[in-house]
C-alpha cells in the first residue's frame, strides 16, 4: 500500500472519527475548549499562588499600571482615569485614611456609597494598607445599617454626601461605639462626622509602603459582601484573599481581554458589580464605564457612546431592554458579550432577536457559596454544564427536598437521597480545601444553618445552597427556585423575616406573614404579607405606606397586602406559605381585605378586580 493510500485512509477514518463525535457528542468540542480554559486558569493561579511576597489582587492592578500606565481604566460621565491617575488618587485616599482618628492600617473600613470613581479609590487604598472593605448597600437604613455595619467589626464608616441623613439617623450609636464617620464632601457642618475629599485632595500621591499590608494572608479577608441568605437581617459572607484572587479570572476566562470597554451599572456593593465588573477588569486591563445606576431608557445610548464592547446583567435588566420601545437603531452598537445570571429563556431569545447576535454568557454562582457552572455552551435557559473534571474539583450533588418540611429527604440511615437526571433537587457542595465555605462575620449561627453534614456518606460536609436545580440528560442544569425564607426581586434577595420584623414595630400589626407571589411578566417574587391587626386598631394605608418607605428599600417593600383574622402556624409555629403563594393577590380567591402599595398615593389602597387585571396584563408595572 502506498503512501497516497495510506493518507487517503488516514484521512477518512480521521473525518469518520470527527463526523462520529460531532453526532454522538456534540458538545465535545466546546467541552474541550473549557477543559483547556479551566487548566489554564488553575495553572495561572497555582503559578501566582508559589510568588514570593504573596500576590493579590491588588497586586494585578499594579502589574496591569506599570505595564500600562496611560491605559484608560475608568470613565465615570465626563470623568476619565488612567490606570496611573486610578493608582495615583487611590495612593491620596490612603494617605489621608492614615491621618484619621481611630484608623490603624489593618483595620476594617466600611463603604457607603453608590456607583462612583471614590468607591473604586477607596477600595485600592484600603488593599494598599491591608484593610478589609464591608460593602454596605447604599439602601438600607436605620436598624439594618447599624447590623451591616457592626457585624463586620469596622472601625470607620465612609459615606457618600448624598448619604448624610442616612448617616445622621444612626449617627448616636456610631458615636457611642467610637466610630469615626467621614463623608465625601469638603465640609460638613454636623458634629461627629469628619469631612473627608477636602483631605483626600491635600494628600500626597506618592506610593504607600508595602510594609503595611506585610501581615495579610490568603485567607485574610478582602471584603465583606452582604447577602440576606434565607433568614433575619442581612449577613456579611467573608470573601478572603484567596477567593478574590481567584475571582480575577471571571472575565479573562470568557474572552474578554484589554480591548474591550466593560460597561458597569450593576451596584459595586454586589458580587457581579464588585468582583465580576472591577475585580475582573483589573484582570484584562479592560476600560470600565462606570454609570451610577443602572437607566433602561439610556443604556444603548451609552453602550454607543462608549463603544462598549462587554455588559453586565442580571434576570431584570435583560427584561427591563426588552420591554423598552423598540428603535431603529436598537442593533447599532459593539457590545459582543453580555456576561451575568438569571435570564429566562423567552428574554434571552427576544434579546438575541431585537438587539443582534450578542454572545449570553449565563453562569451560576453565589456570594458565600464554593461552586460555580458556566454555561459555555450558550444553550439557552441552562446556567450551566456539568461534567466529569468540573464535579472532581467541586464535587457537589441534588439532593431531594421536601419544601413543605422544609428540609432535605433523608433515609432510614440519615443519609440524603440523590435526585435523579431530570428531577428537581436542592444543590449542596462539597466543603474541601479546594472549595471552602467561609461563611459569616460574627455569625457562626447561621454559618453552621448553611453547612449540610452526612449527605452521602457519615461525617461529610456540603454547603447548602438553598437554590433548587435540574440536570437534564445532555448534563445541562437549570436553576428552578430558592428555596426558605427567601425571594428575589429587582435583582435582590429578600429576607421574609426581615421584612416581617419591620412591619410589627408599626403599632398596628401584631403578626406578619411575609411571602413572595409571582407576577407575569416580571423575574422573580414580589412581596406580600398576610398580617393581623391589634385589638381596637384601625388600618390606615398612608401610615403603613410612610412605614415601610423609612424602613425599607424599594425592592424589600410589600407590594401586596392582606389582612387576616390569625395567621395560619404549623405544629411547631411555623407560618404556613404554600397556601398563601398559591392564592397570590387574585381578590377573586381572597376574601380577606386585600390591599396594594401605591406610590403616586404614597398609600396602600384596596385591590379591586380592574386594578388586578391591569396588573396582570401589564398595563400596571411594579
Amino acid at each position: 500500500m502506498d503512501i497516497y493510500t495510506i493518507t487517503i485512509l488516514l484521512l477518512v477514518s480521521l473525518l469518520t472519527i470527527v463526523l462520529a463525535v460531532n453526532t454522538y457528542f456534540p458538545y465535545f468540542w466546546l467541552d474541550l475548549k473549557y477543559f483547556c480554559e479551566l487548566l489554564q486558569i488553575i495553572l495561572r493561579y497555582l503559578s501566582r499562588r508559589r510568588r514570593t511576597p504573596n500576590f493579590f489582587a491588588l497586586d494585578r492592578f499594579l502589574e496591569q499600571t506599570a505595564t500600562h500606565p496611560d491605559k484608560l481604566f475608568i470613565v465615570f460621565g465626563n470623568e476619565r482615569y488612567t490606570f496611573a491617575q486610578t493608582d495615583q488618587r487611590s495612593n491620596q485616599f490612603a494617605h489621608a485614611l492614615q491621618s484619621q482618628p481611630g484608623y490603624g492600617a489593618g483595620d476594617t473600613v466600611a463603604l457607603f456609597m453608590s456607583n462612583e470613581p471614590a468607591f473604586l479609590f477607596t477600595w485600592l487604598a484600603l488593599a494598599k494598607l491591608g484593610s478589609p472593605a464591608a460593602l454596605l448597600n447604599h439602601n438600607i437604613r436605620t436598624r439594618s445599617l447599624l447590623h451591616c455595619f457592626s457585624c463586620c467589626g469596622a472601625s470607620v464608616l465612609i459615606a457618600a454626601p448624598e448619604l448624610r441623613d442616612a448617616v445622621e439617623d444612626v449617627l448616636p450609636s456610631l458615636t457611642q461605639q467610637g466610630v469615626t464617620v467621614l463623608l465625601m464632601t469638603d465640609h460638613c457642618p454636623t458634629p461627629g462626622i469628619l469631612s473627608f475629599t477636602e483631605k483626600v485632595n491635600a494628600a500626597p500621591a506618592s506610593p504607600i509602603s508595602r510594609s503595611l499590608r506585610s501581615k495579610v494572608t490568603f485567607k485574610s479577608p478582602a471584603v465583606y459582601i452582604y447577602t440576606s441568605g434565607t433568614t433575619g437581617l442581612p449577613k456579611a459572607a467573608v470573601v478572603n484573599q484567596t477567593r478574590l484572587l481567584t475571582a480575577l479570572a471571571v472575565l479573562s476566562s470568557n474572552g474578554v481581554s484589554s480591548e474591550d470597554v466593560v460597561y458597569l451599572n450593576l451596584p459595586l456593593y454586589h458580587t457581579a458589580g464588585f468582583v465580576i465588573g472591577f475585580i475582573g477588569s483589573i484582570e484584562t486591563g479592560s476600560t470600565i464605564v462606570l454609570r451610577r445606576k443602572f437607566s433602561a431608557s439610556q443604556f444603548w445610548d451609552d453602550c454607543r457612546k462608549h463603544n462598549v464592547t462587554v455588559i453586565q446583567y442580571i434576570g431584570e435588566v435583560m427584561r427591563y431592554l426588552c420591554s423598552t420601545p423598540k428603535r431603529e437603531n436598537d442593533r447599532e452598537h459593539k457590545v459582543r458579550l453580555a456576561i451575568g445570571n438569571g435570564v429566562r429563556a423567552e428574554v434571552w431569545r427576544e434579546f438575541i432577536h431585537r438587539f443582534g447576535d450578542i454572545q449570553i454568557r449565563e453562569f451560576y454562582a453565589s456570594t458565600e457559596g464554593n461552586v460555580g457552572f458556566v454555561n459555555y455552551a450558550g444553550k439557552i435557559g441552562a446556567i450551566g454544564r456539568v461534567n466529569f473534571i468540573h464535579s472532581t474539583l467541586f464535587p457537589f450533588v441534588l439532593i431531594k427536598y421536601d419544601t413543605e418540611r422544609d428540609e432535605p429527604v433523608r433515609r432510614h440511615d440519615g443519609l440524603c437521597v440523590p435526585a435523579p437526571k431530570g428531577e428537581t433537587g436542592l444543590l449542596v457542595s462539597k466543603i474541601t480545601d479546594i472549595a471552602p465555605f467561609e461563611g459569616y462575620a460574627q455569625n457562626e449561627e447561621q454559618t453552621e444553618r448553611k453547612r449540610v453534614r452526612n449527605v452521602l456518606r457519615k461525617g461529610d460536609l456540603y454547603f447548602n445552597s438553598g437554590d433548587l436545580m435540574r440536570i437534564d440528560q445532555d448534563n445541562f442544569i437549570y436553576f428552578q427556585d430558592r428555596v426558605g425564607d427567601t425571594f428575589r426581586w429587582k435583582g435582590e434577595n429578600v429576607a421574609t423575616t426581615e421584612v416581617s420584623d419591620i412591619l410589627t414595630i408599626w403599632d398596628c400589626i401584631k403578626e406578619a406573614n411575609v411571602y413572595g407571589v409571582c407576577v407575569p411578566g416580571h423575574e422573580g417574587r414580589t412581596g406580600m404579607a398576610a398580617v393581623t391587626l391589634q385589638e381596637d386598631t384601625q388600618f390606615n394605608g398612608r401610615d403603613l405606606y410612610s412605614h415601610v418607605t423609612k424602613y425599607l428599600p424599594p425592592y424589600a417593600r410589600p407590594r401586596f397586602l392582606r389582612i387576616q383574622g390569625a395567621v395560619e402556624v404549623t405544629g411547631t409555629f411555623k407560618q404556613l406559605k404554600v397556601k398563601l403563594v398559591e392564592q397570590g393577590f387574585d381578590p377573586g380567591q381572597i376574601q380577606d381585605p386585600l390591599f396594594v402599595l401605591d406610590d403616586r398615593e404614597k398609600s396602600y389602597v384596596t385591590m379591586t378586580t380592574e386594578m388586578y387585571n391591569s396588573i396582570i396584563s401589564g398595563n400596571i408595572k411594579l
